[in-house]
C-alpha cells in the first residue's frame, strides 16, 4: 500500500513549553486516521505543521510526490468581502486557478497555452466545477449562494469550507474538529461522505460516534510518545486499557526488583567493592524506570449543587420571533425537579435563543417564565468566556469571588480551585488570549461551577473539550443532583446524559421526545420505513391507473423526437471530433473559434437532450 505521509521526529515548542517532541508516524493510502491526545498537547498545532501552515522546530514531513492535500481548519478563513459562490471560486483554490488559466488562454488565443489549459481542465475535472459546487452547497443547506460571507454563522462558514474542500478532490484530507458548529444532520451527512469516500484521512475530533464510524486507525499521543491502534475508536478504548494495565504490571515488577537491588546498594561500600559495575548501572536504570507516573491528571468536578426546591420553572404562552422567523409560538411547559433535557435541531431554529430567554438574557415577545426561588443557574455559553482576554487566568475567578465555597461550606482560594481544573500556579499567570481552545473551555467550566449552581445550562459544551474531559463531565452530569439542559450536536454526549429531547423543527414547532438521541433516530427510521411500506402497498393500484391513462406522443411530437434523435447524433459526433482534435497534439490555427464552438455544442446538447428525455418518457 502506497505511503502518503511520513512524519519523522517532529518537535514543536511555544516559548519554553514543549508541545510535542520526536513524534513519528506514517499514513498509507486508504487509511482513515483519528488523532487523539489531551488538550494542551498541540493537536491543532500538529495538524497545522503537517499542512504547512506553521513552522516546526525540528523533524521531517514527507508527502508522496504530487499528492493533493486538503486542510479543513477548526475555524475556516474565508474572504469576508466575497459572496458565498465567489468565496468557493476564489482564484487561490486549485480548481479555480485552473479555470482562470483556461479563460485567460482563450482570451489570449495562444494555441500552446490553450492546449495545456484544456489538459489541465481535464485533469482537474473542472469543466462542470460550478454546477457541482452549487449542488454540493445545496446538499449542505447553503441555499443563498450570493449572500456575503460576512453574514454567515459559524456553522454556515464551516459548511462552505467543507464544500470547497470536497470539490478540490484531495487525495489526503486533514480535518481539525470538523463537527464543531455543525448541526447533527450535517454531521451525519459528512460522516456518510467520509465513509463512502476513498479519500485518505487524518482527523482530530472529540466526537466519539464520528471517530468510531469513520476511522479505521487511531494514533494516540500520550506522555510525548506515539501509540498506534489498527481499528476504530471502540477498539482503541479496549486496547488502550490493556496497554495501561500491562504498563502498571511492568511498573509493579520494576519496583519490586528495585527494592531488592536497593538493599544491595545500601550495604557498606566495601561489601560490594568487587561487584560488577553493570549491576550498579542496572540499579540506576531501574530507579529511573520506576519514576514513571501512570496516574493521569484529570479535572476534578467534585462540586456539588446547592439545594433546589420542587418548583423549577413554568413556561406560559411564550412566543418569540425575529421578523418572519418564528422561534417559539405559544410555548407551554412545566420543568420537573432533576430533569435532564437535550435540545436538538438545525442551526438557526432558535435553540440558543430559547435558553437565553429562560435565563432572562433575551425577552420574549409575549408570555411568562415563572422560575422557582431556589433555582441557581450555571450557564456554559457557546459564545465562550466573557472576560477581557488581556487579563490573566487567575482573574477569571478573583473577579467573581475572593474565596470559593463549595459542597456545603468547603473553602478554597481561587488558586486552589483552579488547580482542580488542571491550571498550575504557573498556568494561572498566563494571559487569557494565549490559551488554547481546550484550556479556554476548562476555564469557562470552572467559572460556571464556581457558585455551585443547581440548574446547569450547557450550550455546545463539547466543542473544545478533549475526550477524557468529556467523559469526566458526562459522569459528573449523570450524578448531578439538580437540573440540566444541554444543547449539543454531540450524539454520544446526548445519549449519555439526557432523559428526553426537545426537537426544534422550525417555525416555532417543538416536539418532546421521551428518550435519548439514538432512540430518537431509531424512531424516525422506523417511521420512515413504515411509510415506505405503505407507499409500496398502494403503488400497484396507482401504477395501473397511470398505465390506463398514459399520455401518448402527438403526431408533431413524434416527428420532433425523430428529428432530435438524428440531430443529437450529429452534434455528439461533432463534439467527439473536436475532443479528438484537442487531444491529438496537432497545431490548431483557429483554436479560439473551435473552443467557442466546443462550449456552444455542450450548451446545445444539454438543452436538446433534456427535451429528448421529456418526449421519450411519453413513448
Amino acid at each position: 500500500m502506497a505511503s502518503f505521509l511520513q512524519v519523522e521526529n517532529l518537535t514543536k515548542s511555544v516559548g519554553d513549553r514543549l508541545l510535542f517532541g520526536d513524534v513519528t508516524f506514517g499514513i498509507n493510502e486508504g487509511d482513515k486516521v483519528g488523532l487523539i491526545a489531551k488538550n494542551g498537547t498541540g493537536k491543532t498545532t500538529l495538524l497545522r505543521c503537517i499542512a504547512g501552515d506553521e513552522d516546526i522546530d525540528s523533524g521531517k514531513i514527507t508527502f508522496r510526490s504530487g499528492l493533493r492535500v486538503g486542510f479543513l481548519e477548526q475555524h475556516p478563513r474565508l474572504n469576508e468581502d466575497l459572496t458565498v459562490i465567489d468565496a468557493c471560486l476564489d482564484p487561490d483554490m486549485p480548481s479555480s486557478a485552473v479555470i482562470k488559466r483556461y479563460e485567460q488562454a482563450i482570451v489570449n488565443g495562444d494555441t500552446d497555452l490553450i492546449e495545456k489549459a484544456i489538459a489541465d481542465m481535464d485533469a482537474a475535472n473542472a469543466w462542470d466545477y460550478e454546477d457541482r459546487l452549487k449542488q454540493l452547497l445545496t446538499q449542505l443547506k447553503i441555499t443563498d449562494l450570493y449572500q456575503p460571507v460576512s453574514s454567515l454563522s459559524g456553522g454556515q462558514r464551516k459548511r462552505v469550507a467543507i464544500a470547497r474542500l470536497i470539490l478540490e478532490e484531495p487525495e489526503l484530507v486533514i480535518l481539525d474538529e470538523p463537527t464543531n458548529h455543525l448541526d447533527i444532520d450535517t454531521i451525519e451527512w459528512l460522516e456518510g461522505w467520509l465513509k463512502r469516500s476513498r479519500t485518505t484521512l487524518l482527523m482530530v475530533t472529540h466526537d466519539r460516534y464520528f471517530l468510531d464510524r469513520v476511522c479505521n486507525h487511531i494514533i494516540e499521543i500520550d506522555r510525548e510518545q506515539i501509540f498506534s491502534y489498527d481499528g476504530n475508536y471502540d477498539y482503541y478504548l479496549r486496547k488502550r486499557a490493556e496497554r495501561i494495565e500491562a504498563m502498571a504490571a511492568e511498573l509493579a515488577k520494576v519496583k519490586n526488583t528495585l527494592r531488592k537491588e536497593q538493599e544491595w546498594m545500601n550495604r557498606q561500600p566495601q561489601a560490594r567493592a568487587g561487584k560488577a559495575k553493570y549491576r550498579i548501572d542496572a540499579f540506576y536504570d531501574l530507579k529511573e524506570r520506576s519514576q514513571i507516573n501512570l496516574k493521569e491528571k484529570n479535572i476534578n468536578l467534585d462540586v456539588k449543587s446547592s439545594y433546589i426546591g420542587s418548583k423549577i420553572f413554568e413556561a406560559e404562552g411564550i412566543s418569540k420571533k425575529y421578523g418572519d422567523h418564528v422561534i417559539l409560538d405559544d410555548f407551554n411547559y412545566i420543568f420537573a425537579r432533576y430533569e435532564k433535557l437535550g435540545i436538538i435541531g438545525a442551526n438557526g431554529v432558535g435553540k440558543s435563543t430559547f435558553i437565553k430567554m429562560l435565563q432572562g438574557i433575551v425577552a420574549p415577545d409575549s408570555g411568562n417564565w415563572n422560575v422557582g426561588e431556589t433555582v441557581r443557574f450555571g450557564y456554559y455559553s457557546q459564545d465562550g468566556l466573557q472576560l477581557d482576554s488581556s487579563k490573566k487566568v487567575i482573574d477569571a475567578v478573583t473577579e467573581r469571588c475572593e474565596e470559593v465555597t463549595i459542597n456545603g461550606g468547603q473553602s478554597y482560594s481561587p488558586m486552589q480551585f483552579l488547580q482542580r481544573f488542571l491550571f498550575t500556579p504557573a498556568d494561572q499567570q498566563k494571559y487569557i488570549h494565549t490559551l488554547s481552545g481546550g484550556e479556554l473551555a476548562r476555564l469557562h467550566l470552572a467559572t460556571v461551577l464556581l457558585m455551585s449552581p443547581n440548574f446547569l445550562i450547557l450550550d455546545e459544551p463539547t466543542n473544545d473539550l478533549d475526550i477524557v474531559t468529556l467523559g469526566i463531565l458526562e459522569d459528573y452530569l449523570a450524578e448531578f443532583k439538580g437540573c440540566v439542559i444541554v444543547v449539543s450536536h454531540d450524539r454520544f454526549f446526548l445519549d449519555s446524559i439526557v432523559d428526553h429531547l426537545f426537537v426544534f423543527e422550525g417555525n416555532g414547532v417543538i416536539k418532546d421526545f421521551p428518550g435519548n438521541y439514538t432512540e430518537y433516530r431509531t424512531f424516525i427510521k422506523e417511521n420512515a420505513e413504515k411509510e415506505q411500506v405503505a407507499d409500496r402497498q398502494t403503488k400497484p393500484a396507482a401504477e395501473k391507473v397511470r398505465t390506463e391513462r398514459k399520455i401518448k406522443l402527438t403526431y408533431n411530437e413524434r416527428k420532433e423526437l425523430d428529428a432530435l434523435t438524428l440531430e443529437l447524433d450529429k452534434l455528439n459526433a461533432e463534439k467527439e471530433s473536436l475532443e479528438q482534435l484537442f487531444n491529438s497534439g496537432q497545431i490548431i490555427t483557429d483554436m479560439d473559434a473551435k473552443s467557442r464552438r466546443y462550449n456552444e455544442l455542450k450548451e446545445i446538447l444539454d438543452e436538446k437532450e433534456m427535451r429528448w428525455l421529456e418526449l421519450s418518457e411519453k413513448e
